[in-house]
């Protein structure tokens, strides 16, 4: 699903939101979100992650505030914020951002609905807000991404 929203200046936002379902359950993808060492094991785009702050043993878990750059491509390294995180609710939030380009992505993972079958044992999706010019081009890997997540391997 594509949204066109109205920014300000002269850069054309939009919204996605994609979604996926796959056989791994609900409890285990989160995990595969929360655990930032794991990020570059189902999303392809991601390379590697290192925390800037705040510094202490649990840096390496998906926490509000937890700020750092994000290596994409193996070769750019892109400053994040993780802006929400809800453990019980299994949805977070972030800022990533490439000099003046700010993309702002909502995740989440769910709880197969009833209709979805015997193979379905979670659901996740991504809305991801910004420029037109990153964002949709940015669709395509983030899909092959979520699939990834959910896969039971």
């Amino acid at each position: 699903m594509f949204v066109v929203q109205r920014r300000r200046g002269y850069v054309t936002g939009v919204q996605t939101t994609l979604r996926a379902t796959g056989p791994l359950p609900a409890d285990e993808a989160w995990e595969r979100y929360a655990d930032l060492d794991r990020w570059s094991h189902w999303a392809p785009q991601i390379s590697g992650v290192t925390v800037t702050e705040p510094a202490g043993p649990a840096t390496r878990r998906l926490r509000t505030g937890l700020r750092g750059r994000v290596r994409a491509a193996g070769v750019v390294g892109l400053p994040f914020e993780v802006t929400a995180v809800d453990e019980v609710a299994r949805t977070w939030s972030w800022r990533v951002s490439a000099g003046p380009i700010t993309l702002h992505l909502d995740h989440g993972v769910e709880e197969p609905r009833a209709d979805d079958g015997p193979r379905v044992r979670s659901r996740t999706w991504l809305r991801t807000t910004g420029p037109a010019v990153v964002v949709l081009p940015y669709a395509p890997l983030a899909l092959v991404a979520l699939h990834s997540l959910l896969l039971d391997r």
